[in-house]
């Protein structure tokens, strides 16, 4: 089984690139990340196997990867319901989701009826129980970020016009014990750099 890759991108198409490893293209299924052609990268690899494909699906971060995982293991989500979450949602944003048992939440998730949102907060409820919330971590690297600062941070900077999956990048780099204006701050200065 593949668990990681590092390579060069090759073709991207829509959600999927081919990263070219040492000659060899590997079709990767990715969550939403910006990549231009020849951009040096590299995956955690989650190996998907069906009757009928092998499929891998590629993430940037350990806290991204684990999240697919886990959801993985709910009943009646499967790899691409997983991918349009973690499209929508950052590891942190759901962490503290299921620790708060926001049903609301998490039924604004693609693919996520009640029924589905209350499976989740089941079956998850202890996973993530005695771990401080993180943002997207680097490795095993815990940030320990207030779960609210991160919420409030993300509802200001998407009512400023930035996208989830850049609010999450930036925020893997954020000091850690950040409050609500620091976050916010630290985010605009880093954006603006774009």
């Amino acid at each position: 089984m593949i668990g990681y890759l590092s390579g060069t991108v090759k073709f991207i198409f829509g959600d999927e690139i081919i990263l070219d490893v040492g000659g060899v293209g590997y079709r990767i299924f990715i969550s939403g990340e910006d990549f231009n052609l020849g951009d040096a990268a590299e995956f955690f690899i989650h190996t998907h196997v069906r009757e009928d494909a092998i499929n891998l699906y590629g993430f940037k971060n350990r806290a991204t990867f684990e999240l697919f995982e886990k959801l993985l293991t709910i009943g009646g989500i499967g790899a691409k319901s997983a991918m349009a979450i973690l499209k929508k949602i950052s590891p942190a944003e759901f962490m503290a989701a299921v620790n708060n048992q926001d049903l609301k939440t998490l039924t604004k998730l693609p693919g996520v009826g009640k029924k589905s949102a209350e499976r989740i907060l089941l079956e998850l409820k202890d996973e993530f129980k005695n771990l401080p919330v993180r943002t997207i971590a680097q490795d095993s690297q815990s940030l320990s970020i207030n779960s609210r600062a991160i919420e409030e941070a993300t509802e200001a900077l998407s009512a400023l016009g930035y996208t989830s999956a850049e609010i999450s990048d930036v925020f893997k780099n954020a000091p850690p014990n950040s409050n609500t204006e620091q976050l916010i701050k630290f985010a605009l200065k880093e954006l603006s750099v774009f």
